[in-house]
């Protein structure tokens, strides 16, 4: 099985990052080095999609993003970017898991992007709906002034060992795989570590249960080759906003969501990275469960 989840990490790592281009069965079933069907097989046994049912979602749920996101984008360069011949196949694809039209999508997309959440229908079906505010913009961004330091700032290169998660529960079995590992390589225990989560996948568009988070460690210099689950990552040097704070867990939605208002209102936009977290402390050792986090979103 670890040799299954290895070449299947390797497999999604491409897919995510060549979404624009042809992605036959063949093609990404040789990036895993498996036949198409043992690897058609051992893709929907691990992640509980077929391969071209999570190809499929990744694009709509990457073009949702641009819909919302890059409004300067034109629908025409949106489908095809992601290999829709059409208008048509592409509003009826999108219309067939977001509930709405892609125009349509866009245009109750405002400033509330963060409010959209999928849900499960009656019949099973993901449909996407807009959730009344728990509390008003003016609001949260009121929580941000008090709760959370922020800067816009230049961050180094970092590179990370990594192990992926697929839906958030399973974040912290990921990180127990981690820890094992940097336990066999004396990297841990020590207190001057620090550990990252980098979200591959937005929880505006991804249910919480196929969100693509990868749990990661701080390292010295770069993993050249992969061991078991344990991966190299870099993220690249660049232009971030970082809010700096020390809250709970049941914080960190709001977090997020009060530094994507504080990037609108300030007029920033956000750059074709990914966002993470740092961890300076655990909650786990603290009597109210808080920790000390960054939360850093990639911008131009």
């Amino acid at each position: 099985m670890e040799e299954y989840k290895k070449r299947i990490v390797k497999a999604i790592q491409y897919i995510d990052d060549h979404l624009d281009t042809d992605l036959s069965l063949q093609k990404v079933s040789d990036i895993g080095a498996y036949s198409p069907f043992h690897f058609h097989r051992i893709f929907r046994l691990i992640t509980g999609e077929t391969v071209q049912q999570y190809i499929s979602r990744k694009r709509m749920e990457r073009a949702a993003f641009y819909l919302a996101l890059r409004k300067q984008v034109s629908l025409k360069e949106i489908y095809l970017q992601f290999g829709f011949s059409s208008h048509s196949t592409f509003t009826k694809t999108f219309k067939n898991h977001y509930g709405k039209s892609p125009s349509a999508f866009r245009k109750s997309v405002p400033e509330n992007f963060h409010q959209i959440r999928l849900q499960e229908s009656k019949n099973g079906q993901a449909d996407a709906v807009f959730s009344s505010y728990i509390c008003n913009i003016e609001n949260l961004l009121n929580w941000t002034t008090m709760n959370l330091k922020i800067e816009v700032t230049h961050l180094p290169e970092m590179n990370l060992a990594a192990v992926m998660s697929l839906g958030i529960a399973n974040v912290e079995p990921a990180y127990n795989v981690l820890i094992r590992w940097a336990e066999g390589k004396h990297l841990f225990p020590d207190e001057n570590v620090k550990m990252i989560s980098v979200y591959h996948d937005s929880f505006k568009v991804t249910p919480p249960d196929k969100v693509r988070i990868h749990a990661c460690m701080l390292l010295n210099e770069k993993l050249e080759k992969q061991e078991g689950e344990v991966f190299g990552e870099t993220i690249e040097a660049g232009k971030f906003i970082v809010g700096s704070g020390e809250v709970t867990l049941h914080d960190f939605e709001k977090s997020w969501v009060s530094l994507f208002l504080w990037m609108k209102e300030n007029n920033y936009s956000v750059r074709k990275a990914f966002p993470f977290e740092i961890y300076h402390t655990n909650f786990k050792e603290h009597p109210e469960g808080k920790m000390i986090v960054d939360f850093c979103i990639p911008i131009h």
